[in-house]
């Protein structure tokens, strides 16, 4: 049952980081064709989407990877207490 959760929220970080990445194209598109904004506002949201995105994306990999090295962690050190 662990290993559903697990591998469910993997799942979710992929599919946050793609509607991230998603939302900024719209976002850039819509700013640079709506009377307030500009082709180079428009361009501003993508590059600053951009970084947010990746930014974001790190973030939760780091700490899903976090996560994986402590757990391999216990394993190595329940193996060398069993010999």
């Amino acid at each position: 049952m662990r290993d559903f959760f697990i591998n469910s929220f993997e799942k979710l970080i992929t599919v946050i980081v793609a509607l991230s990445a998603i939302g900024t194209v719209i976002a850039g598109i819509t700013t640079m064709f709506s009377d307030g904004g500009g082709f180079f506002a428009g361009i501003f949201v993508w590059i600053i989407g951009a970084v947010y995105t990746v930014m974001l994306g790190g973030m939760l990999y780091l700490a899903f990877g976090i996560y994986h090295n402590t757990k391999r962690t216990a394993d190595a050190v329940e193996r060398m207490v069993k010999d």
